[in-house]
């Protein structure tokens, strides 16, 4: 993680002295669950199963737990060199999806009602989804899915998507990453990655997706089958290893400025990205910039 970090200029004042790191910030994961990988010790808060019901935390995939991983994990695994974004945020941890990766759109529908059910006991600052379906998913059923993140965002909840795999033809963006609500990320370009899948806008409403980009290849994390498997973390690419990325810069600057809004902090990211040029608007607004997001507010 640490070259990731590099890229999008995660060591600051703020993060170095780990002034902000995620504390006292409660972030909902959807994915595939979460493995008792000693990176997340002591912060997981509630644990719901939308696919099998089971109670207890577990992952039959890996996804989920390499996700959060680059959102909140402490690196304790390996001399925290492989720590996250905010490995100090408080966790929720939803399995939508499936040991293959997959889920209904009921079963998502489940868990995103379940956060807003939730939200106000908890706490739920943001919700990282790393998940999207194909454009031409049935219309009422990408009308539900768009409704309930949206109902989320309307409650002021920071809901970070994914743009999905499908690219990078236009008109690729995932749903529900093409709600015009929501923060929607891509992965930005790899030079050791030939093809670039990164979903891509714009939507049909002619909105320009995804809103910003971070590192998405490559990206080590935490190993869901650790410690029968002896690497505590494992490698992945995708636009879900990004979207977490951005979902916990979100949580670094809540744990700085905790009475922000979602509205303020998607105006934020979009002023204080890094410009990609000739990228845009393949890059949306821009690359992620940690240092640039946390900078004082104007007047402070």
């Amino acid at each position: 993680m640490n070259h990731v970090k590099q890229a999008v200029h995660y060591w600051c004042s703020d993060t170095i002295e780990a002034i902000n790191n995620g504390r006292d910030v409660c972030v909902a994961v959807l994915d595939t669950g979460l493995a008792m990988h000693p990176d997340f010790t002591g912060r997981v808060m509630d644990f719901k199963d939308c696919v099998n019901g089971r109670h207890g935390l577990y992952d039959d995939s890996g996804h989920g737990t390499h996700v959060t991983g680059i959102l909140a994990g402490d690196g304790r695994a390996y001399r925290g060199v492989y720590g996250g974004m905010a490995p100090k945020a408080r966790l929720i941890i939803v399995k939508v999806l499936d040991e293959g990766g997959e889920g209904s759109i009921r079963q998502i529908l489940e868990g995103i009602r379940w956060i807003f059910q939730n939200r106000l006991k908890y706490g739920i600052h943001v919700v990282n989804l790393s998940v999207g379906a194909k454009t031409g998913l049935e219309e009422t059923k990408e009308n539900e899915l768009l409704q309930a993140v949206e109902q989320l965002w309307d409650a002021g909840i920071a809901v970070v998507v994914s743009a999905g795999n499908y690219g990078p033809g236009e008109g690729t963006v995932a749903v529900p990453g093409n709600s015009r609500k929501v923060i929607t990320v891509g992965a930005m370009g790899n030079s050791k990655v030939k093809n670039n899948c990164s979903g891509l806008g714009p939507t049909q409403q002619c909105i320009v997706k995804p809103d910003l980009v971070a590192p998405g290849y490559q990206i080590m994390s935490c190993n869901a089958d650790y410690p029968k498997d002896r690497r505590p973390y494992v490698m992945k690419s995708g636009t879900s290893m990004a979207t977490p990325m951005v979902a916990g810069a979100i949580a670094l600057y809540l744990s700085k400025y905790p009475d922000a809004g979602n509205v303020e902090i998607k105006l934020l990211l979009r002023e204080r990205c890094d410009r990609a040029g000739d990228k845009m608007p393949f890059y949306g607004w821009g690359i992620l910039n940690v240092e640039k997001l946390l900078k004082e507010k104007e007047g402070e």
